[in-house]
This record gives structure tokens, sequence and C-alpha cells, in this order.
């Protein structure tokens, strides 16, 4: 059985993941083939894109999708992990977790007999990279391209890291000191790479970063949990703000992606979120096909 609780458990299918995405983006898959299939939906953190897309997607494909807020199962009261994974599997023929710590989701899944699937921990985000992958590839028809990380080595940039070095994409990661990907992950990533010929690295030179490049990716500087780091990440990080300055030293026909919600003047400016570059509301559909993708290649 497969999971995808990190972007590398589907190192050997991307390209069927991104295939059928586009088929299904183009209504080229009309049949139901999750009929009669349930999806849990668990979550621990707030969500727009990640909820409506999976609910949205499991109807779509014929299943039926069950939101459980966190607090609302027994997990809340202190039930084992285990415990919820074995009764859990038992009844829904896939889960899609949502939640703070990675290993978690880790322990969930090898305690369950169907499919989970990683909505997001403090570690990756697997779903949303391959959509990153699956938008730029649908803006530029190549994966040969540079992109640019620029801002806080998160957990989204630890799964891109991983997913460009699949397709061989080449990528800088942009941060300040102490706001690098996880050193493990890149690690990994760097194993990908030499497979495939992508060229991976970290730089705290944002001009060197954006130079000629194809795509400049960014995030919120403060993510869900490090609320109370604001004040410091906002001074750390503000001279990696993705702006026209920033957009003018890139390729003409740079494209431009942020994940969402997006705080306009902090990360990235109103004016480049929303200015003919940015590919960000193309970005935030596309979770819905791949993410349709993702549920018939673990669960079809």
């Amino acid at each position: 059985m497969m999971h995808l609780l990190s972007a590398l458990d589907a190192r050997n299918n991307v390209w069927d993941i991104i295939s059928e995405a586009k088929e299904f983006k183009h209504g080229n898959i009309s049949k139901k083939p999750l009929k009669n299939k349930s999806l849990a939906m668990v979550f621990e953190k707030a969500s727009t894109r990640t909820r409506m897309s999976f609910e949205v997607g499991m109807y779509q494909l014929g299943g039926q999708p069950l939101y459980l807020s966190a607090s609302d199962l027994q997990l809340g009261r202190g039930e084992l992990i285990e415990d919820t994974a074995k009764a859990m599997s038992r009844y829904v023929d896939g889960v899609m977790i949502r939640a703070h710590k990675h290993d978690d989701v880790l322990q969930f899944a090898r305690y369950s007999d169907v499919p989970v699937i990683n909505g997001l921990t403090n570690l990756e985000h697997p779903c949303q990279a391959f959509t990153d992958i699956f938008t730029i590839n649908e803006q530029k028809n190549t994966l040969d391209l540079h992109m640019t990380f620029m801002g806080d080595g998160n957990n989204v940039c630890n799964s891109l890291l991983l997913a460009a070095a699949m397709v061989g994409m080449d990528v800088t990661v942009a941060c300040p000191s102490n706001y690098e990907p996880d050193p493990i992950i890149f690690k990994d990533a760097k194993k990908v790479a030499k497979k495939t010929g992508s060229v991976l690295k970290i730089t705290g030179d944002v001009q060197d970063a954006v130079k000629g490049t194809d795509v400049i990716y960014t995030d919120v500087w403060v993510s869900m949990g490090d609320e109370s780091e604001e004040s410091q990440r906002l001074g750390d990080l503000k001279d990696y703000q993705v702006n026209q300055d920033i957009l003018n030293l890139a390729h003409p026909d740079a494209i431009v992606l942020h994940c969402l919600p997006a705080v306009r003047d902090q990360e990235i400016t109103e004016e480049v979120l929303n200015g003919p570059q940015s590919a960000v509301w193309d970005q935030a559909e596309n979770r819905l096909h791949v993410q349709k993708a993702i549920m018939n290649w673990l669960m079809g």
C-alpha cells in the first residue's frame, strides 16, 4: 500500500500525477473512479484551499468526503494515534491529515490499513509542491527551468526542493541564515538531483538568486505556529520581499507563484501578486486537479 507522506513517496509517479491532473482539468476523465469510496479529512490546522480542493475533488470523483476537526475526535481527548488510525481505516478508503507534527502523520500511516495523504505538516506540503510543478509546466510548457524560492525555507520549500529535483528543475533558495530548508530534506533532494541533473543551492544573495530566473516563489513569513516569532521574522526577512524591483531582475517572461494566503506588502506586494506575471490564481485552482490525481492514484 502506498501513502503520500513526503514528496519523495511519489518519485516514481510524479509524471503520472502531472499527466492525469491535466486530463482532469480539461474534463477528459468523465467517469467516477472513486464512486462509493470515502475520504476522512482530519484537520488540526485551519484551511481554505486544502479543505475545498479535497472536498470538492472527492465529490467530483464520485466519492464522499468527511470533514473531521481533530478537536472533535477522541484524539482531542487523548486517544492514541495508533488506535484512531486502526479504527478509522475500518470505515473509510483513505485519510488526508493536515497536522502540526510530521511525526504524528507518519505514526498514523504506520497503523492505517488505507492510504494516508499528508495535507500539510510542519515539515512538508507535498500536495502543494506537486501542484506547483504542474502549474509551472502548464504555464511554461517545460520544466527545464530555474526557480527561485524567496524567504523562509519552510515546509513548502522542503517539498518543492524534492519535487523539483524529481523533474530536473533547478532551484535556488534565497533566505537569511537560520531560515534554510531542512538539512536532511535538502540532502535527500541533492541525491535525487544527481540523477536528474537538477541544480539546487541555497544563498543569502537575493539579486544573484533572482537574476534571469524563470519562476519566483514565495510564502508567508509567519506560518501557523510561528506567531510568537512574528517581530523577529519580519525583521530577518524584510530584504526578501517579492516586489517589482525584484521581478525586474528575473527573466522577462518569469512567473510568480505563492501558495496563499498572502500578506500584502510583507512577503509580496499587491502590484506583483495581482500583476500580469502572477500565476497565483491558476496555481490555487490547480490544487483541485492535482489532488484529484493524487487521490485517484492512491485510492482508485
